[in-house]
């Protein structure tokens, strides 16, 4: 799993230790947000400063969260000595505790926190995956869909702070927009296709599987398309896999922000489960793999 620099070397055993982990990881963001906000604020940017402090409230909320869901299914507040392994990475200030204030804003910032939150996702998704017991399986379940809508929360966040930023002659008309995934997916297929053909054997194989995912996707979305916001429709088709990878993913993240059908939300974040897989290997391997092509 490329979004983890490391993945978890046992399965979780206890739903304890499960409630310990979550704690840890929420603790470690709020932390870390919060310094990085003191930072700010001591560099004389206090609207960024405020950015990193709702952050790290929020992660400060969802740490109150799994400590009442331990206390409430546990009896007990979770008890970081029963973690038996270091943590994976999960969080990455990607150099924003040390970069130039002047070089960072709130799109940069929520952008970074969008990663951090997709990580956990696959973090849980890896513990769900390798889980022995079915409670400690359906914990892990529910952590990477909490994540699941963090993600959501802070791209839509993104969103309000790219639109803020850009410029106000930004409105060319193009063609029709493109509003279909199950377009999106086939496009995205097309543009592996010579890239697949030409990577070695190991990312040759992780490739031809994304292109046969999007082909599945573009399929079944063909039979039973999904909802597309007014908000997400397009003027230019991405012709760069990691971009069209990453509108996938928010037009996924989008259409489950919207839907109330219990059945149509499953179904709409497997496929946003799988979008935010695929676009971490992408944006870690792919420019590496097109380096090596250019040696």
């Amino acid at each position: 799993m490329s979004l983890l620099k490391t993945e978890p070397s046992t399965p979780v055993k206890t739903l304890e230790e499960l409630f310990a982990i979550a704690h840890a990881m929420e603790h470690e963001a709020a932390e870390r947000y919060a310094d990085i906000a003191g930072r700010m604020n001591d560099e004389g940017n206090p609207g960024l400063a405020a950015v990193f402090e709702r952050l790290s409230a929020d992660e400060k909320g969802h740490l109150d969260q799994v400590a009442h869901w331990s206390e409430q299914v546990r009896g007990k507040a979770p008890d970081p000595a029963l973690i038996r392994w270091k943590l994976p990475e999960t969080f990455d200030d990607e150099g924003a505790a040390t970069i130039d204030p002047r070089l960072q804003n709130a799109y940069r910032a929520l952008a970074m926190a969008v990663r951090n939150e997709e990580r956990a996702f696959a973090f849980w998704s890896y513990v769900a995956a390798q889980a022995t017991v079915p409670e400690i399986q359906q914990a892990a379940e529910a952590m990477a869909r909490e994540e699941l809508g963090h993600v959501a929360t802070l791209r839509r966040e993104r969103r309000r702070a790219f639109h803020a930023n850009r410029s106000a002659d930004a409105g060319n008309v193009g063609d029709k927009p493109v509003q279909d995934a199950a377009f999106l997916e086939q496009r995205l297929a097309e543009l592996l296709e010579p890239l697949a053909a030409l990577a070695p054997a190991p990312e040759q194989i992780r490739l031809r599987a994304f292109i046969e995912e999007a082909r599945g996707h573009a399929l079944e979305l063909e039979r039973a398309p999904i909802a597309t916001p007014a908000g997400s429709l397009l003027q230019v088709l991405p012709d760069n896999p990691i971009a069209l990878a990453e509108l996938l993913t928010e037009r996924y993240l989008e259409a489950a922000d919207s839907l109330r059908d219990e059945g149509e939300l499953l179904r709409v974040q497997r496929f946003a489960g799988q979008a935010i897989a695929r676009l971490a290997w992408l944006r870690s391997d792919l420019p590496e793999l097109r380096r090596s092509e250019e040696r």
